[in-house]
């Protein structure tokens, strides 16, 4: 029976109460884990696999295998997150190194990106700790203080070409070769950066000796590019919404900003499996020990959790045009509407 101390809060924004609500669910299956691990590899090697015996057949079936195989390695990558969390299993030895291991097919070195992510988590939403871990979001006011190559810069910055195909693609094949953000914060995550990059390299020359550089052209590369496409364009729409939540240090609460500040992506079903259900992603950021597997039981569990922050995808195509926090109201808005309320150029 449910007691007082235990009973769900009476709405979506008492996030405090929350929290002790959704540590219920916290606790990960070892069995239900592996299987999770083992349905998102085995159709991901055999992907690749498949891809590479159809060479002979046609490249372009070749492309369209790598493209899709896309979808498995944002799994992958999700898995990865949940160890980075502590969430995919109890013992912690256990899944770092399932998450090293995944870093190297990720592109993304398991310790720097654990690190950094976890700061994400701490400072989200917070207008005075911005930097590390988020894209960045400027306000009305700072975008106005800003000379005109200032302005053109973060316009160049926040434009989709940038963001969702030239941005991705610098992340997880050329800055992710450093601990950016680390690189004096120890030895531990150059070993980190440098040990998945030694990874790589090995497992690419293994590629082009086997197979020559085809297979890294028509699979490698086009399968790592989607990936991270993907990655970014979930990580974009899971705070870059319109009533997200910002807030200067002395307003700034960390729970009210994990639950305020992320949407509930709500997607067809085989995207929703494909993406470890990361469009739940109020919950995660409440309580980021749930493993991703248990999230959909909270949705059913909690109606009010269920209908908070909801952003269907022809409502998140609207989210790319929303670039400025304004504070006065408490939302993000487009170029077009600043210069109309602020004459901000």
């Amino acid at each position: 029976m449910t007691g007082p101390e235990t009973a769900p809060p009476q709405g979506p924004r008492d996030a405090m109460a929350w929290v002790r609500v959704l540590a219920r669910y916290r606790d990960p299956s070892t069995k239900r884990s592996i299987l999770e691990l083992a349905a998102t590899l085995v159709p991901f090697l055999a992907l690749w696999g498949l891809a590479w015996a159809s060479m002979s057949v046609s490249l372009w079936l070749t492309l369209a295998l790598a493209v899709a195989n896309g979808f498995f390695l944002v799994r992958l990558f999700c898995i990865q997150h949940d160890c980075g969390h502590a969430a995919f299993f109890h013992s912690r030895r256990a899944q770092d190194w399932v998450g090293r291991c995944m870093g190297v097919l990720t592109l993304t070195p398991y310790d720097v990106w654990k690190r950094t992510h976890s700061m994400h988590h701490a400072r989200h939403g917070n207008l005075d700790q911005r930097g590390i871990g988020d894209i960045l979001t400027l306000t009305v006011a700072e975008y106005r203080a800003r000379g005109w190559f200032g302005r053109l810069m973060y316009r160049l910055y926040r434009n989709p070409l940038v963001l969702f195909v030239l941005g991705p693609a610098w992340l997880f094949f050329l800055q992710n070769r450093l601990p950016m953000g680390l690189m004096t914060a120890g030895v531990r995550y150059w070993i980190s950066a440098m040990g998945t990059n030694a990874a790589i390299a090995i497992g690419l020359g293994l590629i082009i000796w086997l197979g020559g550089f085809m297979p890294v052209l028509l699979i490698y590369i086009p399968t790592s590019v989607v990936a991270g496409t993907l990655g970014v364009w979930l990580f974009y729409v899971q705070h870059q919404f319109e009533e997200t939540h910002w807030a200067k240090e002395g307003d700034w609460q960390l729970h009210d900003a994990a639950l305020a500040g992320s949407s509930h992506y709500v997607l067809p079903q085989p995207l929703q499996w494909l993406s470890a259900n990361i469009g739940i992603h109020h919950v995660h950021h409440l309580y980021s020990r749930v493993p991703f597997y248990r999230l959909p039981e909270i949705l059913r569990d909690h109606k009010e959790l269920a209908d908070a922050q909801r952003l269907t995808p022809l409502q998140s195509l609207r989210s790319v045009g929303l670039k400025l926090w304004d504070e006065q109201r408490g939302r993000l808005m487009s170029f077009a509407e600043a210069r109309r309320l602020y004459d901000a150029a």
